[in-house]
């Protein structure tokens, strides 16, 4: 007996991220409904018929204008819910971006750790299993899911945009803060294949209390040389304006940026006085609290669609060969 392929859905704001995963898998995306009340409450459900069927269920938990976090959290664990209450015999949520990441550990005294909540809700709501991409802090991650949950990089997507970028220059790897060396760590590594020759790196000392940064210390050497400062996410811009401002001040005689996420909660502050030639993204958050000329002067995004494609059909579910996919 033939097994069916998964079912693909999209709730509201992640339907072209998924298409072009589903595109790439060569199926398309299965049919639900969204109803909004009048009170703020609403319900999902889905259309074609999910009893006995792996399903996958894409949504960026990004708030934008429509819907918060919280807003876009809660309608995708009731969906989920639906779909085991409707038979579904597994459930995968595939979260470009996943809120709550950076709330991971406490800070102060009686502080919660929302990953680890936020983990429980998905095991409660039924979810077997998980994919995100470059979360805040991985070892956090790893210990908050109980069910499979895969925590894709995306080093090597970068590495393979700068190694066009960087010409035959000395390049280093910039880690803006402590935090984040392991993962600068990974895309110099991969750069440094790329490219055929020595990577150096450099880290950047980071303080902050509440919204102020501190630090002055850059270790490694960046004069002369092409620094690429690598982070997981761009929210306000200040964490990369403050490494980007010391390679300046150091004699970085290029420098560009890199994150996964590019939430750009500032808007547009980050280049009002332009520090880098460009800062590449990827596509799981839309760049909506930027204006559009100021998207295609000062960034590039790039397509994180395969990395999930890829995890997906390794799963095993998909076969493209099978005739019987939607």
């Amino acid at each position: 007996m033939r097994t069916l392929p998964p079912l693909l859905f999209a709730l509201q704001g992640s339907e072209l991220y998924a298409a072009r995963v589903a595109h790439r898998l060569g199926c398309t995306l299965a049919q639900h409904e969204e109803r909004d009340y009048e009170d703020g409450e609403h319900k999902c459900r889905p259309l074609d018929l999910v009893h006995g069927r792996e399903v996958v269920v894409f949504h960026g938990l990004h708030g934008d204008g429509p819907q918060s976090a919280n807003d876009k959290l809660c309608r995708l664990l009731f969906f989920c819910s639906a779909l085991k209450d409707a038979g579904a015999r597994q459930v995968q949520v595939v979260a470009p971006y996943l809120c709550y990441g950076r709330k991971d550990r406490r800070s102060q005294p009686q502080d919660p750790t929302i990953t680890r909540y936020v983990a429980a809700f998905f095991e409660a709501s039924g979810v077997d299993r998980l994919i995100t991409l470059e979360v805040h802090n991985p070892a956090a991650f790893d210990n908050a899911f109980r069910i499979p949950a895969w925590n894709l990089q995306c080093a090597e997507l970068f590495a393979g945009h700068f190694a066009a970028q960087v010409g035959d220059a000395e390049v280093v790897a910039v880690s803006p803060d402590s935090g984040g060396s392991k993962r600068a760590e990974q895309f110099r590594q991969a750069l440094q294949r790329l490219l055929g020759r020595s990577v150096g790196s450099a880290l950047m000392e980071k303080h902050r209390a509440h919204t102020t940064l501190t630090g002055t210390l850059l270790m490694g050497d960046v004069s002369g040389k092409t620094a690429i400062v690598f982070d997981d996410l761009i929210s306000t811009g200040a964490t990369l304006k403050h490494a980007g401002l010391a390679c300046q001040e150091a004699g970085a005689t290029r420098l560009f940026a890199a994150a996964t996420h590019g939430l750009f909660t500032a808007g547009s502050q980050l280049f009002d006085l332009p520090i880098f030639e460009h800062i590449a993204i990827t596509d799981t958050v839309p760049p909506f609290r930027l204006p559009p000329d100021c998207v295609s002067r000062h960034l590039q995004v790039l397509d994180s669609t395969a990395l999930i494609a890829t995890c997906l059909a390794e799963n095993g579910a998909f076969d493209r060969s099978d005739p019987g996919h939607r």
